[in-house]
């Protein structure tokens, strides 16, 4: 395990009592569920956790301001939530910065995430979509990339399009590890990692290959080709929590990323699992505790 305290990018909540997630009930049933900030901190009590952040999930578009500030108010709970990763529907091209300016009203929020793998292949590349990435930088807020493999070469498309949006790459991209397929993932993940405004998270493995009889060694190609793409300095830890409960649990995730790195420096391994990402979303502030009145 990791000799220091590590940052996790990717922490998903739920709370059906306030929040519809009427895609996860229809594609993912056995994750339509309420998780509550206990219940994550019970099964990453093994993992010395310095920050984390929570990312969108999916919720009914009508409900992504509500996930925002639910978020905000799960913050002051516990002041290791340093960031929210928003919903924002940048297919309304320009009429997205109403909603982004709603969201600078939070300090938390650093930055947005519009689910791309359920839309058809060249969706990210229309020209509303990209006319509403391109306000991002205004606001001073990323874009996280969640595409399966198929959707990669017009994910090149669309960061090549808005060269000062900075994006990462969630998941590694959704290979299929389940079959070991390797192209042309490979050689996207090597176009994409040519564009310096992209980073690529480590996270999400597990969930692409046999959720049963997955073993490390099916990952490591995977491992290998992302840090020889991007490096140390352009990759982000993530644990993908509680989708990873599909395939694996919290420390086991955190273990297999350990072991994929072993006998890299101390240094390669703290950009890993925690500078990248506060330098990335900007993680080192606010104090939750300026949060009491932050409102959406």
């Amino acid at each position: 395990m990791p000799e220091f305290p590590i940052v996790d990018t990717h922490v998903h909540l739920t709370n059906l009592n306030r929040i519809r997630y009427t895609n996860l009930q229809d594609e993912a049933p056995t994750l339509h569920k309420s998780v509550d900030l206990a219940t994550f901190q019970n099964h990453a009590q093994s993992i010395d956790i310095d920050s984390f952040l929570f990312m969108e999930i999916v919720c009914d578009f009508d409900n992504r301001s509500d996930e925002a500030q639910w978020a905000t108010e799960l913050a002051r709970e516990d002041p290791r939530l340093k960031g929210i990763i928003a919903c924002a529907l940048m297919e309304n091209g320009s009429e997205v910065t109403v909603e982004l300016e709603a969201y600078k009203q939070n300090p938390l929020i650093k930055g947005v995430r519009r689910l791309l793998q359920t839309e058809a292949i060249d969706f990210c590349v229309q020209p509303s979509f990209l006319e509403g990435l391109r306000c991002l930088p205004a606001f001073d807020y990323s874009f996280d990339i969640c595409v399966y493999h198929q959707h990669l070469s017009h994910v090149v498309e669309m960061v090549r399009a808005c060269p000062n949006v900075h994006f990462i790459l969630d998941h590694i991209g959704k290979p299929k590890i389940k079959d070991q397929l390797f192209e042309p993932w490979k050689a996207d993940i090597r176009s994409l990692a040519e564009l310096s405004n992209v980073h690529c998270k480590i996270s999400g493995m597990v969930t692409e290959a046999d959720h049963d009889t997955w073993n490390r060694d099916d990952l490591r190609p995977y491992f290998d080709h992302v840090i020889e793409c991007f490096s140390f300095d352009r990759v982000i830890f993530g644990g993908d929590w509680f989708i990873s409960t599909l395939a694996t649990t919290y420390a086991e995730w955190v273990a297999t990323v350990d072991w994929a790195f072993s006998g890299c420096s101390t240094s390669e391994l703290k950009k890993l699992y925690c500078d990248n990402a506060r330098d990335f979303y900007g993680l080192n502030s606010p104090d939750n505790k300026d949060l009491q009145s932050s409102t959406l």
